[in-house]
């Protein structure tokens, strides 16, 4: 085998394990599988020691997942080529139902080698931190919408409605705090629901008072202001956009954006 070899190498991460597979760039090498390793950063390492004469260009291919991209960012201060893939990307055979880590190391491999992958962009730590706060904020925002649900809901199986119009003011505020049921029971779970809504409503704020602050110093705070000038997107949904988009010049054509977006009608 030459020098000149590229090994493709397949990753199945997970929270404490990695299962590992490689496959040689010449026609006809056989996919191999070579075990389990830790999640330290330095097990990766083991794996090049333990393979220095099969290749002198290492591709490693694994999928995103909840473990996010701390071992693509690793590998690319080692100056290796790693990809990640999209699940929703990945190549499926009718039928092929059986998935065990050790099938997805050996079958990336493979697709890496015959060219049947597209990795994805990956985030920078400063986008990832950005993003984070902007789902954590969409998170909270529906806990309370479910929590103001669950105590409007209660209130009308009581029997009991607000004579005013407007809600969340101080004044529907003060009426929530003397709201007294017939029975002991519905009013333990009507002033946990206002608690739980009052918590959210807090936590909301300081989220998205903590994610201004954040932009400012971000690499892309021009472009937040830019898609605010346009009427009706306020701060929120423009930060949100950037992003989920991250760095637009990535994408080399309008469609593929549009795509991104979500603005590519499905056929």
């Amino acid at each position: 085998m030459s020098q000149s070899t590229t090994l493709f190498v397949g990753m199945d991460v997970h929270k404490d394990t990695i299962v590992v597979a490689y496959v040689a760039q010449e026609h006809g090498a056989e996919v191999t599988y070579l075990g389990t390793l830790g999640t330290r950063q330095c097990d990766s390492d083991q794996l090049i020691r333990k393979r220095p004469s099969k290749a002198q260009h290492l591709l490693f291919i694994y999928e995103a997942g909840p473990c996010g991209y701390w071992l693509y960012r690793y590998r690319q201060k080692k100056d290796d080529d790693c990809w990640v893939v999209a699940p929703s990307l990945m190549p499926q055979q009718a039928g092929e139902r059986v998935k065990t880590d050790r099938r997805d190391a050996l079958q990336w491999a493979r697709l890496a080698r015959s060219g049947d992958l597209t990795s994805v962009s990956v985030p920078t730590v400063d986008d990832a931190a950005i993003r984070a706060r902007t789902r954590a904020r969409a998170e909270v925002s529906s806990a309370r919408k479910d929590a103001t649900l669950r105590r409007t809901a209660c209130w009308l199986r009581q029997d009991i409605r607000s004579a005013g119009r407007a809600t969340g003011g101080p004044a529907h505020l003060r009426w929530l705090a003397e709201v007294v049921c017939p029975t002991p029971a519905p009013q333990l779970v009507v002033q946990a629901d206002v608690r739980t809504v009052t918590a959210h409503t807090e936590r909301r704020g300081r989220l998205a008072q903590a994610r201004r602050a954040q932009v400012k110093t971000w690499r892309l705070p021009r472009v937040v202001d830019a898609l605010q000038a346009r009427r009706g997107v306020p701060c929120t949904v423009a930060v949100t956009r950037v992003a989920d988009m991250g760095d637009v010049t990535r994408v080399e054509h309008p469609s593929a954006l549009m795509q991104c977006l979500g603005g590519v009608p499905a056929a």
